[in-house]
């Protein structure tokens, strides 16, 4: 019921709507009580009486009474998918929202198929339950409190009879919502699995067939489809069970009915058109149960769904703005970490006591073996990840004392896989800066040793990149992302192995754009190729999470440590 609660109060917003959608169900919901209480009539005052006034009458009855259960069920259904749309998409609007909050850890924690999962499959399964299983729900309780009333008006006694068996139907249903919400849970992930497997496999097409594993990935996405298929049956099997259950309790009252009723109606204690109308509202109330039933197993499957929907939105996000923290002032950029240490896990250290100065300005390059800490230093300046122990500063102010946003905003980063939006390159290079304007944006493209490839395309500005920049070289994409951090203009830069997956002609351009863009700014370096760090200030060899060694290219060779076998190494592949 938390569940629910918590999924209706998206509805607040609509409740105008809602309320006028719940008229029009009970509206249409009510012709079903008419029709008994015709054949009564017809019964026993139409036959029995040759009543032809009566006759007329209820023939215009029923065609009025069925006009307006077309108009009221129009604006129950219309009304209620819009109510129903609008909560799906505040929902998936807030969970992604939510989504875009969530610190880094949380995406590496998870596939990148199941986290789409939440926003596609888990949102879709709720729709059902804000539409058709409420319209259901309403209408059905509508006939069974409607046709209830009815047979106790008609006698009391009987009804009390036939309403032995409802105890039974709600044990029999609590026992099978509890198994069906277990089922339902399973099925969604079942889902997400899919999806996951999808979205791997789509995103790494070009690996797939290099290695020729079209077939394995057939088989393993099969798999995952069998699964589901086990999971969507299991839930079947409870629905197909359900249901014959509840129909067997409800013949039973039925049979209570037939026997008991026959009994008054000889006795003369019952008129037949009365005991014929009572078991048609019986069956008014049978047919409700055994709907509700199955509105019941829908509910249960949306609710299996809002739990791993609500599980997002309750995530907290690791990394977030402090309590009291305020804007980071326009800052000059001098960086500073002050012992400090950084842990994935507790216990297993990556980072060990370090301690850096850079000055505005400056540039430093951090070099070592891979998994010596290189980029997990960077990520601490941004925030993608607070340090453990020690503290990480800009112009003395400690990063954690300050927003996010405005930490981030002065603060430009290029990777090593560059990222690029489907769309043109004018809108890439556009992501740096939302206001910028289109002359600042040429000038940074520019900057970039960019603009002379741009202009050369069919379209221009205006050409159209394709997913991640499918259609351009490794070398224009990384020039785009160059160009999209000039424009963004920040005072801190980040430079994650820029160059060390071009060739070597593609890097030449690359790194004069990068030359281009770190004047005038504090600059991090991460390289394994040493060539791109020679006119560094400072670099900084790391090895197993510590800095070893620091000084600049020609201290670093004369000390003959590791840098220097580093070095030698490139500089003998070179030869």
């Amino acid at each position: 019921m938390n569940t629910y609660k918590r999924l209706i109060s998206y509805v607040r917003p609509y409740l105008p709507r809602l309320a006028l959608a719940v008229v029009c169900i009970i509206a249409a919901a009510s012709a079903n009580l008419y029709v008994p209480w015709v054949i009564k009539e017809v019964i026993d005052e139409v036959l029995a009486e040759k009543n032809v006034v009566m006759l007329n009458t209820i023939a215009f009855g029923i065609v009025v009474v069925y006009m307006l259960r077309g108009v009221f069920f129009f604006g129950q259904t219309y009304l209620m998918s819009y109510i129903g749309q609008r909560v799906i998409i505040d929902i998936r609007e807030a969970i992604y929202k939510h989504l875009q909050r969530l610190s880094l850890s949380y995406y590496e924690k998870r596939q990148t198929g199941t986290i789409m999962s939440y926003i596609t499959n888990d949102v879709a399964a709720l729709q059902g339950a804000l539409v058709e299983s409420v319209i259901e729900m309403v209408s059905e309780a509508s006939v069974l409190i409607g046709s209830l009333a009815m047979m106790f008006f008609l006698h009391w006694k009987l009804t009390l009879l036939t309403l032995i068996t409802l105890p039974l139907v709600a044990h029999t249903m609590r026992i099978f919502g509890k198994k069906l919400r277990n089922t339902s849970t399973v099925m969604q992930e079942r889902a997400a699995d899919i999806t996951s497997v999808l979205q791997e496999t789509i995103s790494a097409v070009r690996v797939v067939k290099s290695f020729v594993r079209e077939n394995y990935e057939v088989e393993r996405f099969s798999k995952e489809n069998y699964f589901n298929f086990r999971a969507q049956m299991k839930n079947a099997q409870l629905t197909a069970t359900l249901t014959p259950i509840i129909e067997l309790l409800a013949a039973i009252g039925v049979t209570f009915i037939i026997w008991y009723g026959g009994w008054e109606v000889i006795n003369g204690n019952l008129t037949s058109g009365a005991l014929i109308a009572f078991l048609v509202y019986a069956v008014n109330l049978s047919n409700p149960i055994k709907r509700l039933s199955r509105v019941y197993g829908n509910i249960q499957r949306a609710l299996a769904a809002a739990d791993r929907v609500f599980s997002v939105l309750d995530t907290e996000p690791e990394i977030k703005d402090m309590p009291g923290a305020v804007d980071l002032p326009p800052i000059n950029g001098d960086v500073a970490f002050n012992n400090v240490t950084f842990e994935y896990k507790e216990g297993e250290p990556v980072l060990s006591n370090i301690t850096i100065e850079a000055k505005a300005g400056q540039m430093v390059a951090i070099v070592g073996p891979s998994g010596a800490g290189k980029t997990t230093i960077a990520n601490l300046v941004p925030r993608f990840y607070d340090a453990t122990h020690g503290c990480v500063s800009i112009d003395g102010i400690d990063v954690k004392n300050v927003t996010l946003d405005s930490l981030r905003k002065q603060i430009g980063i290029v990777p090593q896989e560059t990222v690029l939006f489907n769309g043109t390159v004018y809108d890439n290079i556009l992501y740096g800066d939302l206001g910028a304007a289109e002359e600042d944006i040429f000038a940074a493209a520019k900057s970039a040793n960019a603009h002379n490839f741009i202009t050369a395309m069919p379209d221009g500005y205006k050409t159209q990149i394709g997913e991640r920049g499918s259609k351009l070289s490794g070398g224009q994409r990384q020039r785009i992302s160059i160009a999209r951090a000039i424009l963004k203009n920040p005072r801190v830069l980040i430079l994650d192995e820029a160059t060390s997956a071009l060739d070597t002609e593609s890097e030449k351009l690359v790194q004069e754009a990068l030359d281009k863009l770190m004047i005038g700014r504090t600059s991090f370096v991460i390289a394994h190729r040493l060539s791109t760090v020679l006119r560094a200030d400072l670099i900084l060899v790391m090895e197993r999470g510590k800095i070893v060694e620091r000084g600049t290219h020609a201290e670093l060779l004369a000390l003959g440590g590791l840098y220097s076998k580093l070095y030698q190494v490139q500089f003998n592949k070179k030869d």
